[in-house]
């Protein structure tokens, strides 16, 4: 028998693998930060064996509830990823599973690696509306990507839409929203693509968080930083991926602005807007609630009922993306959330929540978006 998490977002840590009965295992710690969740790793040489893996720190990581009715992916090829149940006792969760192959991999979520997200931006390049500028470089040294795409003809007078996602590494959906929105809008084919891209210009991160990613972590960069607690004064030295895409934002300007996330705990998509943004007004509002109402009703598997209570006047936190962004630039700014687990109106049984459900997600937004220019 033989655990294994040594490659790209791999994390786990072995306590102990002397019984394929008794497999303890820790997830290990962002570097230089008190958070954790996201665990990735495979299993191997206990084909038809009957196992049972316990992840003895699960009490102690961020989102305790994240655990609770949770169903953790799996997968024999690392392409095709399914759910299976899980139990949580004495602050343990146990999978108890008799493999089937030789390897077997176990992720929190669809892992979305840096091999694929390089993947993603060579083949949005291939449509010659995508052009790509490296805004600067990561606490580790990797590329900051940001895509820009505008169809043809003059773009002056168009909406600059931002699109980011990963800000925090270990909510892997948030990149499988990315795919999802990127080959919608270079589809040659698309003549509804076609029709959004005369009236705007979308520019898009497709992942904010390229060290955190790399590294298996659940919420930081290399040096332990919340991406979304640095908007408000970040640095090249401690948030180099805040500040580059700050910067971008200021030379090129914002009209709108959706940064896309996952919950752990939450079995819902939903957005949460800024209506704490001191000068909140009725139109302000308006438009928020335009497009959540219209995406719900273009896609079942988006509510508006449940989300993150909402802050009074004034008490916008600022040092977050769309409290930065909506301020600064007066526009629509929203963060949209997506589960870990599954939805409750819409489950589904053998995937939960999926890459593909992110992706058809995306779609709808910005089917929504098209709406309420």
């Amino acid at each position: 028998m033989h655990i294994s998490q040594d490659f790209d977002a791999g994390n786990i840590e072995v306590v102990s693998a002397a019984r394929a009965d008794d497999i303890q295992l820790r997830i290990r710690h962002d570097k230089d930060s008190e958070f954790y969740q996201w665990f990735y790793f495979r299993l191997s040489g206990v084909r038809d064996v009957p196992c049972t893996l316990k992840i003895l720190n699960a009490a102690g990581a961020a989102y305790p509830a994240g655990f609770e009715d949770y169903r953790v992916v799996y997968s024999y090829d690392r392409q095709h990823w399914r759910r299976y149940p899980t139990t949580l006792e004495g602050g343990e969760l146990r999978i108890e599973i008799t493999p089937q192959q030789d390897a077997m991999y176990f992720a929190y979520f669809t892992p979305y690696s840096m091999e694929r997200h390089a993947d993603l931006v060579a083949r949005s390049l291939q449509s010659p509306i995508c052009n790509l500028t490296i805004l600067g470089q990561s606490v580790d040294g990797q590329d900051i990507d940001l895509l820009r795409i505008a169809g043809p003809g003059d773009a002056s007078g168009r909406k600059n839409c931002w699109l980011i996602a990963r800000q925090h590494p270990g909510e892997s959906m948030a990149q499988w929203w990315m795919e999802g929105a990127l080959e919608r809008l270079v589809d040659p084919f698309d003549e509804f693509s076609a029709a959004l891209l005369q009236r705007c210009n979308f520019f898009v991160v497709p992942n904010m968080n390229p060290d955190g990613s790399r590294r298996g972590h659940l919420r930081t960069n290399a040096v332990g930083r919340n991406l979304n607690r640095e908007w408000a004064a970040p640095s090249m030295e401690k948030s180099p991926e805040v500040y580059l895409v700050s910067e971008a934002m200021t030379h090129f300007g914002v009209d709108f602005f959706l940064d896309v996330h996952g919950d752990e705990s939450l079995p819902y998509c939903f957005i949460a807007g800024v209506e704490g943004l001191a000068g909140w007004t009725a139109e302000d509002q308006a438009k928020l609630d335009f497009y959540k109402t219209r995406l719900a009703e273009i896609n079942d598997d988006f509510q508006t009922e449940v989300g993150y209570p909402t802050k009074g006047p004034g008490e916008a936190n600022l040092s977050m993306s769309t409290g930065f962004v909506g301020s600064r630039f007066g526009c629509l700014a929203m963060t949209l959330e997506m589960p870990f687990k599954d939805t409750t109106a819409t489950p589904d049984p053998e995937f939960g929540w999926s890459g593909e459900r992110s992706k058809a997600l995306a779609h709808s937004c910005l089917e929504a978006l098209a709406a309420s220019l």
